[in-house]
């Protein structure tokens, strides 16, 4: 039994490696791609960046709810919070993918919505531009990292390596807890600069 479940995680390794490049990529890639570029005419989507932060902020208490049951002995639904946190994480992914495809980002400190940042704006923006940018780049790079992380952890539960499962979701927790909850936090700083 302990043989075919080493089995079953390296069978996923290579697939885990390669999604954990694919995707970051793909989505560097679309997000400097808009369809109107190709000349696909769509209205943006602007109704979905207050639902993938929500989906950011259930992801967090998911979580939080999620080692909470596994402290408690609750295996069953520890594995259900985590596997409903991987799809709200999925979720998010196709809503923030499809929003960039159909929208202009928003420059934080942008008043007046003329997609650039002037220098009176700028010092209106103040000291809080620079923390919404660390927490920013910050989210970003650690959602980058953490697609490896949450997959390699879910594949040792899968394959019962519980040992090992432990030791890399108490790296992996934490992270992706920081990546959800300042997903919300930068949707909240940049919402005032939105376009309407």
């Amino acid at each position: 039994m302990n043989n075919q479940n080493n089995n079953l995680e390296g069978k996923f390794k290579s697939g885990i490696v390669v999604v954990s490049i694919l995707i970051p990529v793909v989505v560097a890639i679309l997000f400097s791609v808009k369809l109107k570029d190709f000349g696909i005419e769509v209205e943006p989507l602007s109704f979905l960046p207050p639902i993938y932060a929500g989906i950011n902020a259930l992801t967090a208490i998911l979580l939080v709810i999620g080692v909470i049951a596994i402290k408690n002995g609750n295996r069953e639904k520890h594995q259900k919070l985590m596997t409903a946190a991987i799809g709200c994480s999925v979720a998010f992914l196709v809503m923030y993918v499809a929003y960039h495809l159909t929208a202009d980002s928003a420059k934080y400190g942008d008043v007046n919505h003329d997609g650039t940042v002037s220098e009176i704006e700028l010092a209106e923006a103040g000291i809080m531009r620079l923390i919404y940018f660390f927490i920013l780049i910050t989210h970003i790079l650690l959602s980058i990292i953490i697609i490896p992380l949450v997959l390699f952890t879910y594949v040792r539960a899968l394959a019962e390596r519980f040992d090992r499962h432990k030791k890399i979701a108490k790296i992996t927790f934490p992270i992706w807890l920081y990546v959800a909850i300042t997903g919300v936090i930068v949707y909240i700083m940049i919402s005032p600069y939105y376009a309407n």
